[in-house]
């Protein structure tokens, strides 16, 4: 988009704000800050004046714009329904488009190094000979780990694992087919929550495909400035996945498939389970404990269907799930987040954490990737004892039999 229709843009959604104030106790930055500039309303003033000219470009009104998580809470409140998600990834492509070109360089390496299946694999071999080496257990008892930089690529490198293999395996022709997206980061952040997805499809009667041609859904790109890379990889996504049925089994790459006109029809895996028609031979066993549930902002305020977890751990009797304290707020992981804004992804999480060890359970559950890795990394090192799993890993867990999984 050329550079003045952009700020048209901008300007445009900016005016549709009557700087009502309703949107400030919803959003985290604020909530945690108390700054007018750290909230929705004052980003948009300062946004509207950088663009129109009045503000200048500083180091403080760019720190305002980058620890914004997006979580687009603020539009579930907005009485004029200023769609402010938008307009931040409008703000935040002029602003990188005003950045030098080695900047841009830079960044866009970074994001297609974590975009691409190659550079995700890449990145699990190095993380398990990070661990291997000892260098992690060196690190953390160290002085360096006191740069909070520092400390939050330490936190994913100790969660990534081998990524998952992509592909079909042989089915029975007559089953009705589906595509499950698995993403990018998610092939080595939530490898055991892909296969059950997998098996639980399976069960359930469908020939699971995870097409080797679908790519990260974009949503990196898009919220860092770069537009045009992520509607390619839309694109990309939507010629692999189109011929057939497609399910998600991270929230906020389902939001992102969305928004493409060919995968529209993409769903959650958790809402998928809960609404479809189970054998009868296929029942999960009982489980008599509580569990409780995250619900990412992706979920709540993206799909805007929070009850999808819940209903889906509802099939397993004796489940009791529980919400966690405060999940209308961000737990800070928010994609890239955690690692460009890690002082203030860390003072989200705490909260999180703390409500956690209070309900004293033994699982928690999240859909979305980003979630799940912050997560598990602040319940090891606060040293809680209690899982998190993808909600469709509990539930697969519960469809084997029990002597399977006591077996070696």
């Amino acid at each position: 988009m050329d550079r003045n229709d952009l700020i048209a843009q901008i300007t445009s959604a900016a005016d549709q704000c009557v700087r009502c104030g309703l949107c400030l106790p919803h959003c985290p930055t604020y909530r945690l800050r108390a700054d007018e500039g750290e909230s929705p309303r004052g980003r948009i003033a300062l946004i509207q004046g950088w663009a129109e000219g009045s503000l200048e470009d500083s180091r403080r009104l760019r720190a305002h714009l980058a620890s914004c998580l997006e979580c687009r809470a603020c539009e579930t409140a907005c009485p004029s329904l200023v769609a402010f998600g938008r307009l931040m990834d409008d703000a935040r492509t002029l602003r990188r488009a005003s950045a030098g070109p080695w900047r841009r360089r830079l960044q866009r390496l970074w994001l297609d190094a974590l975009a691409s299946p190659l550079g995700v694999r890449a990145a699990s071999l190095c993380a398990r000979a990070y661990r291997g080496s000892g260098a992690a257990r060196l690190l953390a008892r160290s002085r360096l780990v006191r740069s909070a930089r520092l400390r939050a690529w330490h936190r994913v490198a100790v969660q990534l694992q081998a990524p998952a293999r992509t592909g079909r395996r042989p089915q029975s022709p007559d089953r009705p087919e589906i595509d499950l997206f698995i993403g990018c980061v998610g092939r080595a952040a939530e490898p055991s929550a892909i296969a059950a997805a997998r098996e639980v499809l399976e069960r359930l009667g469908w020939a699971v495909h995870t097409p080797p041609g679908q790519r990260c859904c974009g949503a990196m790109h898009r919220h860092n400035g770069f537009p045009d890379e992520a509607d390619r990889l839309l694109a990309g996504n939507a010629s692999a996945l189109g011929a057939r049925p497609v399910v998600g089994l991270s929230s906020a790459c389902v939001a992102e498939l969305r928004t493409h006109p060919g995968l529209a029809g993409c769903q959650e895996v958790c809402r998928f389970l809960a609404d479809q028609p189970w054998p009868a031979e296929t029942k999960p066993r009982a489980l008599r404990q509580r569990v409780a549930v995250h619900e990412p902002c992706s979920q709540r305020n993206l799909l805007r269907d929070p009850d999808a977890a819940y209903d889906l751990l509802r099939r397993i009797p004796g489940v009791e799930p529980v919400a966690l304290a405060d999940n209308a707020f961000c737990c800070g992981a928010a994609g890239t987040y955690l690692l460009s804004q890690p002082e203030v992804s860390q003072s989200l999480l705490a909260p999180k954490l703390q409500a956690l060890a209070r309900l004293g359970v033994e699982i928690l559950v999240t859909t979305n990737t980003g979630c799940a890795l912050h997560l598990a990394a602040g319940v090891r090192e606060a040293g809680i004892a209690a899982e998190v799993l993808h909600p469709v890993e509990l539930l697969a867990r519960q469809l084997r039999p029990a002597r399977a999984l006591r077996s070696p």
